[in-house]
């Protein structure tokens, strides 16, 4: 799928926005990031830490499934949104 920047930065917000809404996510993600509700709050709209969240949805597929149908995304949304969001691409080690 080929997303392009603008439709990257809706679905970095689109994926804050429910992650914001996931009782049993939410601690779990600022459990693994550190972060604190308020910065949560505070980062709504860094499209770094869109792509932050997008990772963390991103680690198993069921978060993935559960997104995208929230959103009516299809399942290959969120890869192709956080290749175009800062810290996205490709990393080659090589």
């Amino acid at each position: 799928m080929t997303v392009s920047r603008e439709l990257a930065d809706l679905v970095g917000l689109q994926a804050v926005a429910w992650m914001a809404g996931q009782d049993d996510l939410l601690p779990v993600f600022l459990g693994a990031t550190g972060a604190s509700e308020q910065d949560f709050r505070d980062a709504l709209e860094d499209p770094g830490f869109q792509g932050a969240v997008l990772d963390f949805i991103l680690m198993d597929d069921a978060w993935v499934a559960r997104f995208c149908d929230a959103q009516g995304l299809p399942y290959d949304t969120p890869r192709a949104a956080r290749a175009h969001l800062p810290g996205g691409g490709e990393v080659h080690w090589t």
